[in-house]
């Protein structure tokens, strides 16, 4: 007669153990960064920051086990993501010459904080501090390290669970740079009005979708730097529409 012997599995494995511990060191780190990047440091501190603070994060992720490829940023593969995003950069400046020459959709590109920047303060903006300080932390925390350390980074393989968790976390990152924006944007203004509440409330669940836009062009493009080119011409070009509007 024979007898089978049930044996419980581990609570968790090591590895399992090692990822979890990761993520919380991730998400503790981009909370830290949050916060001391709009609240705390000068201005000038913001690019050698969030560069700093990028860096922190891919090596917590390998620590974690996902090295440059789970995060997608394979150095063999490079061709797709970025040809990918070459194309997706061109479609946008599209979308955004068309938006500046409609009347009705002109206004949405002003905005207040470019101040008095003069054309040495836009190439700074446009070259340095967006693709620096804003696009390489946001793609390599938000389409890569954590999503990766949820389980898939959606350069790699697409699972709801990890693109959905680290969409919510890139809304919840724009809440501190959200405040303001009513008085700073005269379009959000109009449509939104002045209750604070609601405009961050909105910014964080139009992050969140975007969040979710950016994983999937990351998984067409197979790896971040597709994401970073399109994430850089939306921002920079943004950026340059408002300063051309000012000036």
């Amino acid at each position: 007669m024979g007898f089978a012997v049930q044996v419980r599995p581990a609570v968790a494995s090591p590895a399992r153990r090692r990822r979890l511990l990761a993520l919380w060191a991730a998400v503790g780190t981009l909370v830290l960064s949050n916060v001391m990047s709009n609240r705390i440091l000068p201005a000038w501190a913001y690019v050698p920051w969030n560069l700093s603070i990028a860096f922190v994060l891919l090596g917590i992720a390998y620590r974690g086990g996902a090295g440059p490829v789970a995060v997608g940023l394979g150095i063999r593969h490079w061709h797709r993501p970025v040809g990918v995003g070459l194309l997706l950069a061109g479609g946008t400046a599209l979308l955004f010459a068309f938006g500046m020459l409609l009347p009705a959709t002109r206004s949405a590109f002003v905005d207040t904080r470019i101040g008095d920047a003069g054309v040495g303060g836009l190439l700074w903006v446009v070259l340095v501090q967006i693709p620096l300080g804003t696009v390489v932390l946001e793609e390599v925390a938000f389409r890569g390290v954590v999503p990766a350390l949820l389980g898939a980074s959606p350069a790699i393989r697409w699972r709801w669970w990890p693109v959905a968790g680290a969409s919510v976390l890139f809304g919840l990152w724009h809440i501190l740079p959200s405040i303001g924006i009513n008085q700073a944007n005269a379009a959000v203004s109009d449509a939104l009005g002045p209750d604070q509440v609601v405009t961050t409330t909105l910014a964080v669940a139009a992050m969140t979708v975007t969040g979710i836009l950016l994983c999937a062009l990351a998984r067409l493009g197979k790896g971040i730097k597709t994401t970073m080119l399109v994430h850089w011409a939306t921002n920079s070009l943004g950026f340059f529409a408002a300063w051309l509007l000012v000036h």
